[in-house]
């Protein structure tokens, strides 16, 4: 393997320090990252969690685990599209992820997520309220940097760019928090919109963050740690990385365009409702690209025949990507959070509208709501049973996690969290039935 450049060097590093002793094996770091995400237990759980609840009524619609691997193919996309478009001596050419590397980062992007998608997080947010929260992407840090199955201490232990490429929200728990209600005494009473999660990373995974920063300026991390408050609500982070940039995009792209196509397809979302509520913004954003395809792509995505809605949802998705471009942010010193990638205003506007369509025509239906509230009241029940009898309800090997949580001071919260999270929708389907439901469950279940 060639010997990377020495101010590449520090982000091939893994907390561990350990690198391949194996003969012969000439893959680089983030190929076996790669490799690390794609044979993990908990990339395997996304076939089974949420990506828009309600729609997974049939083999047809997508999982966490299929909308990760378009995340990851469109992100692969965008940095073509980049290393191509742009002149080979850029200065952000050295600096444009690889393959491997930003297929490990997309792939990995929602691995922390709970069951019954973002309603789920709500619900442990709500639970962890007083320890320490709950949100999907610290989740993820905190399975690749200290909870995965590769490493006792070190979870996944994934290279220094991987860690820093996942990490949306690169503040602290307590620097970005806000207010919350009192609580009710009955979980029926609970209501999702007051019991967000701040985005952000867990406190426990101070020293984490830190490691993955080290090789920045105290300047580039002062400016990388700025948060954007608001009265009476969390703050918010105000920067991330390139990599997390493309991967970000890659995200939304995958988000407003192709989850829209299983909405079309199962009837959720109409011509009708297209005519409406989209296509009068769309058309007012004076885009070339809409003006002459806008009619064509209508057309297409509600013809019925699959090969149409296909060539539409792909001219929609390269439209996009060709139109991605790096953006300089001269306030840092390192290439690694100076370079952006994001899209011209037009193309912005118009991603940002598929997606509040989405929103609004899909995700807010009251008959998806009741389905996201379902699911978070089976979390809370789950969890305050899982909390009064810990030894007596978790399985063996998380018990004996919680009771070791317990010897050094701690008060295993977070270690039934961890357990809860790593659930897919069916497994906490089945526990549920399990704990709460007479008639159902039995002792030669396994757990």
């Amino acid at each position: 393997m060639t010997k990377p450049q020495d101010d590449l060097q520090p982000w091939y590093e893994r907390q561990s320090g350990h690198k391949t002793s194996r003969d012969n094996d000439y893959r680089t770091p983030y190929q076996r990252d790669r490799a690390r995400i794609i044979h993990s237990a908990a990339f395997r759980r996304l076939q089974s969690k949420t990506q828009i609840l309600a729609i997974r009524q049939n083999d047809y619609s997508r999982t966490r685990l299929t909308h990760s691997l378009e995340v990851a193919q469109i992100g692969s996309g965008i940095v073509h599209q980049l290393k191509h478009s742009s002149p080979a001596e850029a200065d952000f050419q050295k600096w444009l992820a690889d393959d491997s590397l930003i297929e490990t980062i997309c792939l990995s992007h929602d691995i922390g997520h709970p069951p019954f998608g973002h309603g789920g997080e709500i619900a442990l947010n709500y639970m962890m309220q007083s320890h320490g929260g709950f949100e999907g992407n610290a989740q993820s840090l905190r399975i690749l940097g200290k909870r995965g199955s590769y490493s006792q201490d070190f979870g996944m232990d994934v290279t220094r760019r991987t860690l820093l490429g996942i990490l949306k929200y690169p503040v602290l728990y307590q620097n970005v928090v806000g207010t919350y209600p009192e609580k009710h005494t009955n979980f029926r009473q609970f209501k999702a919109s007051q019991w967000a999660p701040p985005k952000c990373v867990y406190q426990d995974e101070e020293d984490l963050l830190n490691w993955i920063l080290q090789p920045f300026s105290e300047d580039d991390k002062t400016a990388l740690q700025t948060v954007r408050r608001a009265e009476n609500d969390h703050a918010k982070a105000t920067h991330s990385g390139f990599d997390t940039s493309i991967m970000d995009l890659a995200d939304d792209i995958a988000y407003g365009v192709h989850d829209l196509e299983d909405a079309i397809v199962l009837g959720m979302v109409t011509k009708d409702m297209w005519l409406e509520h989209l296509e009068p913004k769309l058309s007012a954003l004076a885009s070339p690209y809409l003006a002459k395809n806008l009619n064509n792509i209508r057309t297409q995505l509600f013809s019925r025949q699959s090969h149409l809605r296909k060539e539409a949802i792909g001219d929609l998705v390269s439209w996009f990507i060709t139109s991605c471009q790096v953006i300089e942010n001269t306030n840092f010193e390192h290439p690694l959070l100076r370079f952006q990638v994001g899209l011209p205003e037009g193309q912005r506007q118009a991603l940002s509208l598929l997606k509040q369509f989405e929103m609004h025509h899909i995700i807010q239906r009251p008959e998806v709501q009741m389905l996201v509230y379902k699911g978070q009241q089976m979390l809370l029940e789950m969890f305050e049973a899982y909390t009064a009898d810990p030894n007596r309800l978790l399985p063996r090997e998380i018990a004996t996690e919680w009771r070791k949580s317990q010897e050094q001071g701690e008060n295993g919260l977070r270690i039934i969290c961890d357990y809860m999270a790593s659930m897919t929708d069916d497994y906490a389907s089945r526990m549920y039935n399990k704990l709460f439901v007479p008639s159902l469950g039995s002792v030669f279940e396994p757990m």
